[in-house]
């Protein structure tokens, strides 16, 4: 039999009815209490989750808000590296057209500006939204960017590894006689300026290479010209316009251009379409800074440029014909293994040539007969009355041919950007470096050292791409 149990008062009598009516009233107290407590702690959390869904939604607009209007800002700067309050202002622009929707906040100190010399352009500031709810629990408002700056909105300038591309780039550089003085040293802080932009540290999977292409009456091969010069005799006898014979040295490793079929192209240079090596009367070349083929060596690119030394006359088809070699993957049986270009089309690979002088192309070369009946290898066809009888430029004047280079080697697939220094406008060489950029938008018309070294940071950050870092 189950066992009963019952209230008893405490003298063992049964409850009586007050009894049992004063235990309820003590009894519905405490739980109206814990009702009352239960609610207020109820309200609070579904305010506090409303506050906290009005927080997330706002956040994730501005975090969204702030990434496009960096990479706006960012992107001014990379057309236009001096127009800061251009970039300011269509980073504001696109700040608040993508937070129109945004719930009203309680403070919003957002601001943007460009840091890092240029390279960057980042968002500084905060926004706060209110919380009605939260509030009742000493929380008055929420920071929609952490206060840490975190996730501050960076967008950074960027080039290849950092875009998922790889970049090959070729500098024609001139240094002939009127570079002398300021104006080559205007050129090599210009030129060691573009190097420390676009070649970056990490060349793992995607690589940034540089190629120079120093020129004067001839290029210089270097350590190429025992692959792509022609090996003919030590020297040459020559009849000249003045009635005398004069023999003439070979120079240890400078070319002229090649005529026949291949003269305005990127072909092998194997056979025929060896480059012919320059005579001279000393065996001496004007030029004697080499070639320097695709490299990421910062320090030793540079260092290359810091050897120039500015002396000779104007050849520059050569120095456009060799921006585009040291691109060709025609060329790269002849180059070294680490500096080999890629092939032409390939898509994660930009190939760009980046073209300055200073004047008008004034050298061009021709063939000669010599005294021995010989074809002479080298073509001087400067004009002067010192120069080799019967001697006439075949291929036509230096500039003829290098705006027929241009033409074949943006055909080809490669980028042309073209910087004319202290050049008149409208002049032949202005013409020149046009007709040789790509659109007018890759011509730049430097007419100061500084407009120089502004014309050569602007094609590095318009070579480079935007990324976010933050």
């Amino acid at each position: 039999m189950a066992r009963l149990l019952s209230y008893r008062s405490s003298d063992g009598s049964p409850p009586s009815r007050r009894s049992l009516a004063g235990f309820a009233r003590d009894a519905s107290g405490d739980i109206s209490l814990m009702f009352g407590l239960l609610a207020v702690a109820m309200f609070l959390f579904i305010g506090g989750a409303v506050d906290v869904g009005r927080w997330m939604h706002a956040r994730t607009q501005t975090i969204a808000a702030l990434d496009a209007a960096v990479l706006a800002g960012a992107r001014v700067l990379q057309l236009d590296a001096d127009n800061s309050a251009g970039a300011t202002q269509a980073a504001e622009a696109f700040y608040t057209e993508n937070t129109k929707t945004r719930i009203p906040l309680e403070t919003d100190t957002i601001a943007f500006q460009a840091t890092d010399d240029g390279m960057a352009f980042t968002a500084t500031g905060n926004a706060y939204i209110k919380t009605p709810f939260l509030s009742l629990a000493s929380i008055d408002r929420l920071p929609l960017v952490k206060l840490s700056g975190a996730e501050y909105s960076k967008a950074v300038l960027a080039v290849g590894g950092n875009a998922e591309q790889s970049i090959e780039i070729s500098m024609m550089l001139d240094i002939t006689g009127s570079m002398g003085g300021q104006k080559i040293l205007d050129l090599k802080d210009a030129a060691k300026d573009l190097i420390d932009i676009v070649v970056w540290e990490d060349q793992g999977e995607h690589t940034s290479k540089v190629a120079l292409a120093p020129f004067s009456a001839a290029v210089d091969a270097g350590s190429l010209s025992p692959s792509v010069a022609q090996a003919p005799s030590s020297s040459v006898t020559f009849n000249f316009r003045d009635g005398y014979n004069r023999t003439w040295k070979k120079t240890s490793s400078c070319v002229s251009e090649r005529q026949g079929a291949a003269a305005f192209t990127d072909a092998t240079p194997t056979g025929a379409n060896k480059l012919p090596a320059v005579y001279t009367s000393s065996g001496g070349c004007s030029i004697t800074n080499p070639v320097i083929p695709l490299s990421n060596d910062k320090t030793s690119l540079k260092a290359a440029i810091d050897g120039y030394v500015a002396s000779g006359t104007t050849a520059g088809h050569l120095g456009t014909a060799w921006a585009w070699y040291l691109l060709s993957p025609n060329w790269a049986s002849v180059l070294p293994s680490n500096s080999r270009p890629a092939n032409y089309g390939t898509s994660d690979t930009q190939k760009i040539a980046i073209l300055m002088t200073d004047g008008d192309y004034n050298m061009q070369y021709c063939n000669n007969s010599s005294t021995t009946g010989a074809s002479a290898p080298d073509r001087n066809a400067n004009g002067y009355s010192s120069s080799k009888l019967s001697c006439t430029a075949a291929n036509g004047s230096s500039t003829t041919q290098a705006r027929t280079l241009c033409t074949n080697m943006k055909a080809a697939g490669i980028t042309v950007y073209t910087v004319g220094f202290e050049i008149a406008s409208g002049s032949t060489p202005d013409t020149t470096m046009q007709q040789c950029a790509t659109s007018p938008g890759h011509y730049y018309s430097a007419q100061s050292g500084e407009q120089l070294k502004q014309a050569f940071r602007d094609i590095a950050l318009k070579i480079s791409s935007l990324y976010l870092s933050r």
